[in-house]
């Protein structure tokens, strides 16, 4: 599925209003604590204030004076939007930025906009970089081997400079989750259920579920840390956003990044490329039924390894192909919230055929405008932190974002199942499955491919599932998932992590 990540106006509109209390942390050293208690965010410890002191919007008003020193030097840009002028900024060199850093402090504001340099870096460099603290240090560092490095990383401040959307972003890289973020706890857990009870209770049911004790056996929860994976594939290069990374160059990214969309490794071919993390995991006996295997080499991608530093993570979409999936946690811990498929959640928006979805830029952007809102749903989503040695079930069809509360691995497979196998036909056949299918080159054949390689394999079985299927049909509605599920915090029994 094509994402489409827009920062609109009606969303900045949003913001919490106490964002306009911010003072730089020069202006308001001793009163940060208390300051932060109010509005109930906290930043990072390693966080200073904005590196060039723009302030919110909201700011001017309370200011002695209406003076926006944003307007001045930007000449006729002044009346374009900020996320206007950024774009316009995109398609400028890295020397041509440079150059018009040097023209006024408004357009050295903007010019030094990270995710400017960002764009530079992976655009020009590829995945051949090495992280040097700051894009802006990088690109220059990479461009201009004798330039000296400490030159590009100005602190210069610009006096009453306000703007809301380069402000937001430096936000949201910089705040801790909210406790009342994490808390919500509405899953269920289970250990030890049987393959015949996850099949009934949950996979037919299209429920999700976080199983606990699955993963004992796998080498990978002992064995993945960083030196070892260093050592055994550090020159290895995975997939990493829209590049490919050797992952020494990666961690070392991850170790200094510092940004409101931390890059992600994300790899569908990590076993094939080293053999070693294939045979340290195992699929977990839940999951052994995958129907796409009769494709053999043909199928789409369906596995990954993941990592990321805190921060990173997947905004809200749902799995390609309605494919249902797994994801277990090796290291670190994840925050999930999921929503079921006729509930969209707020702030998204999927275009009527499914292929684009608007949505915010970054994670972090949607805890703070939109997840109150649904505590007031009589719908609420389910939620849950997966930690390191637990697996989550992700059902077809179920919207879900996923953010690293810390630096984590992981692998997740999608699948197909006989439980879900008249979904994915279904999908695959539909008159634009030329834009919806993913992980294959062969997007047009693959419903042709996957219905013949199945009738060969298990003769009769489609049959089966569709007489099956308008038979439950037929049968009395029952209860439905919301009716059954209960809160953490409230309800006659509780689910703890």
């Amino acid at each position: 599925m094509v994402e489409t990540k827009k920062r609109k106006k009606s969303q900045k509109k949003k913001q919490n209003p106490n964002f306009n209390n911010h003072k730089s942390k020069e202006e308001s050293e001793d009163e940060d604590e208390d300051e932060d208690e109010d509005e109930g965010f906290s930043l990072k410890p390693s966080t200073s204030s904005h590196s060039h002191g723009v302030q919110p919007l909201g700011n001017l008003f309370l200011s002695s004076t209406s003076y926006n020193s944003r307007n001045n030097g930007l000449g006729n840009l002044c009346n374009f939007s900020d996320e206007l002028v950024i774009d316009i900024l995109g398609f400028l060199s890295g020397a041509h930025l440079g150059v018009l850093a040097t023209v006024s402090k408004s357009l050295y504001v903007f010019s030094n906009h990270e995710p400017l340099w960002r764009n530079l870096v992976l655009e020009n460099l590829k995945g051949g970089f090495l992280f040097n603290g700051s894009w802006k240090s990088t690109y220059v560092s990479a461009c201009n081997t004798g330039f000296p490095v400490s030159l590009s990383k100005s602190s210069l401040k610009v006096r009453d400079f306000y703007s809301d959307y380069l402000f937001q972003s430096w936000l949201c890289a910089s705040l801790e989750m909210k406790p009342e973020w994490l808390e919500r706890d509405n899953i269920v857990r289970r250990r030890d259920v049987s393959v015949e009870e996850f099949v009934g209770s949950y996979e037919e049911l299209n429920k999700p579920v976080l199983l606990e004790g699955c993963l004992e056996s796998w080498g990978a929860l002992e064995k993945w840390d960083k030196d070892y994976l260093i050592k055994i594939c550090g020159d290895v290069a995975f997939s990493v956003g829209p590049v490919e990374m050797k992952l020494e160059d990666y961690f070392r990214y991850s170790d200094g990044a510092r940004e409101e969309r931390p890059l992600y490794l994300f790899d569908p071919k990590f076993a094939e490329k080293v053999p070693e993390l294939g045979s340290d995991y195992e699929v977990p006996v839940y999951f052994r039924e995958d129907l796409f295997a009769v494709l053999g080499n043909e199928r789409p991608d369906y596995r990954w390894v993941i990592m990321g530093p805190a921060g990173s993570g997947s905004s809200f979409h749902i799995d390609p192909n309605s494919t249902s999936a797994w994801n277990a946690v090796i290291k670190g811990s994840k925050k999930w919230v999921l929503f079921p498929p006729d509930v969209a959640p707020p702030g998204v928006h999927p275009s009527p055929d499914g292929a684009e979805v608007a949505c915010p830029v970054s994670i972090i952007e949607w805890f703070m405008n939109f997840y109150g809102a649904t505590k007031d749903w009589k719908k609420r989503p389910v939620e849950c932190v997966c930690k390191a040695g637990e697996v989550i079930f992700v059902p077809n069809g179920w919207w879900h974002l996923v953010i690293n509360l810390e630096e984590s691995i992981a692998i997740t497979q999608n699948y197909v199942s006989r439980r879900n196998l008249l979904n994915v036909m279904e999908f695959l056949k539909r008159p634009n499955a030329m834009e919806l299918v993913s992980g294959t080159e062969d997007r047009v054949n693959l419903y042709e491919k996957f219905r013949s390689a199945i009738e060969a394999s298990l003769p009769g079985i489609i049959g089966q599932l569709e007489e099956k299927a308008e038979e439950k049909k037929a049968q009395q509605k029952k209860p439905s998932f919301w009716d059954s599920v209960t809160d953490s915090k409230v309800g006659a029994f509780k689910f703890s992590f």
